[in-house]
């Protein structure tokens, strides 16, 4: 008697299985579930820490790093000098770094005056996790970074720390 239950159990799990299997493939060939269209980044505009404007238009032409950081999230802090590292040592090849923090201004003051660090750092709000999910982060995660070639297209994107040699290879992707 338990061989028959377990026998209907593991068939009906089968049937489930495969019924949400074959209606997510429906739904993806149909584009019921085709990612949003970003917004056009390079119209946007974001406050600096001075009240300034950063305009996201001034950026493209150039390769760049654009990073999605908080000051508390611990692996975004831990990454910062090695973004602050890239940006000095890639600036004279081209690359740009733009740090935007989903994060409140004041915070972000403090955070930068307590290290000596030089990034453009630019304030995105809690409104910059639904931008980093329209360039592809799927979980609203931090931290997030995107890179872009000089025609302003993606080309990488990255949730979670980086790394130099990660860096390094999307260096490598522009110089081909």
């Amino acid at each position: 008697m338990k061989r028959r239950t377990a026998g209907a159990s593991a068939l009906a799990a089968l049937a489930v299985a495969a019924g949400v299997g074959t209606a997510w493939w429906r739904a993806k060939a149909t584009g019921e579930f085709a990612a949003p269209s970003p917004p056009d980044l390079w119209a946007l505009a974001f406050q600096d820490l001075d009240g300034g404007l950063v305009r996201m238009a001034d950026w493209r032409g150039r390769p760049l790093v654009l990073n999605f950081w908080a000051t508390w999230c611990g692996p975004c802090v831990t990454e910062m000098p090695l973004l602050d590292q890239f940006a000095k040592e890639h600036s004279g090849t081209g690359w740009r770094v733009l740090a935007l923090a989903i994060d409140q201004a004041d915070p972000v003051r403090r955070f930068l005056a307590e290290r000596s660090l030089s990034l453009p750092v630019a304030l995105a709000g809690p409104e910059g996790i639904d931008l980093s999910r329209a360039l592809g982060n799927d979980l609203g995660a931090l931290p997030f970074s995107v890179a872009f070639d000089s025609t302003g297209r993606p080309f990488a994107r990255k949730l979670g720390a980086l790394t130099p040699d990660l860096l390094a290879a999307w260096v490598g992707l522009t110089h081909r």
